[in-house]
């Protein structure tokens, strides 16, 4: 380790192994779906985005190296079996990466944020901009296809206007105003990510070997489609169009590609990622009622978040996130060991 080189902080250790764990994750997922995909487009996008992966998990290794701190176990080939039968269809293998990119700028974005380290800030520049170019690709062959279902759009107010009543905050009694655009925005994405869920849970459920898991993934499964349908009815109501499903496109197979203790962290990601975006839209959502909506859904999340994590435990599937030294411990244990001094003398 070079003495002269300033040691990594807490968040930029944090958000290194964040990322090989997701990056170890997502390894296994896109060789599995290379071995079944068939559209030549979607190949393309998968061994980009296999090609980031494994630099993302090497990079992390020679970071981590560096500052002698231990390598995370993450997830190995043993976790996944590339020759299990298909379990998605193509044009939900292309949504995935859609939606895993996304949060993949976003998580980017955050890193890049807390990060003070000269060589950690220009990693992550350079993660944001592989992965905007993959977005874009990925977009883009969304739309071609015809698989992309875009947000509603806006008739342009004649002119600027500032708000006069309070009634615009309302929700609950008499007429609602009109939704703005930043909360269709808002819905419209966490929709999209819950019909991927949707999708997973679907999928996961058919394949898991443990009763126990198969439980809690249709327990989450019964979760997202009614955060689902509550969204849809506000999109009813103004009659605005809403995202498409995609659990359609899961096969009937029922032999698993993946470990339970891969499908479990897959489904906890994306409820604390759901967690988070949740938590965003609540923040920039004027419209009382709608707040509400989010404050309840995410209270549920949290339940269900709470759940996986002690199945994981108990299970022995959840690995440890590095933490702070337990200085308390420490001082108790020195503590005692001057008192046994003492006593021998």
């Amino acid at each position: 380790m070079d003495s002269t080189r300033i040691s990594l902080t807490a968040p930029e250790v944090s958000s290194l192994w964040t990322q090989y764990m997701f990056d170890s994750m997502s390894i296994g997922f896109i060789r599995y779906a290379l071995e079944h995909l068939v559209d030549e487009k979607i190949i393309e996008i998968y061994k980009q985005s296999l090609e980031l992966s494994v630099k993302h998990v090497q990079k992390v290794k020679d970071f981590f190296g560096g500052e002698s701190v231990p390598i995370p176990k993450g997830f190995t080939e043993e976790d996944v079996n590339t020759h299990a039968p298909r379990l998605f269809q193509d044009p939900f293998y292309l949504y995935y990466i859609y939606i895993m990119s996304l949060q993949g700028l976003t998580g980017y974005s955050l890193s890049l944020s807390t990060s003070i380290r000269a060589d950690l800030r220009k990693y992550y520049m350079t993660c944001n901009t592989e992965t905007m170019a993959l977005f874009d690709k990925t977009i883009d062959t969304m739309l071609t296809k015809g698989l992309y279902s875009r947000p509603a759009t806006l008739t342009p107010a004649e002119n600027i206007d500032f708000i006069k009543h309070q009634s615009f905050l309302t929700g609950w009694f008499g007429e609602k105003r009109p939704l703005t655009g930043i909360e269709i925005g808002d819905i419209t994405f966490n929709m999209n990510k819950m019909h991927m869920h949707v999708a997973l849970k679907v999928g996961f459920s058919q394949v898991a070997a443990s009763s126990k898991v198969r439980q809690y993934i249709n327990r989450g499964k019964e979760i997202s489609n009614k955060h689902i349908a509550s969204f849809g009815k506000i999109f009813r109501e103004e009659m605005l169009n809403s995202p498409i499903s995609w659990q359609s496109h899961v096969t009937n197979s029922t032999t698993s590609p993946f470990s339970d203790k891969w499908m479990m962290y897959q489904v906890q990601l994306s409820t604390q990622i759901a967690i988070a975006f949740y938590g965003t839209a609540l923040s920039v959502t004027s419209r009382a009622d709608i707040a509400e909506k989010y404050i309840v859904m995410t209270s549920e999340l949290v339940r269900y978040a709470e759940d996986g994590a002690n199945l994981m435990i108990e299970n022995g599937w959840m690995e440890e996130p590095p933490k702070a030294s337990d200085r308390r411990a420490l001082s108790k244990g020195n503590k005692e060991g001057i008192e046994n001094k003492q006593h021998d003398k």
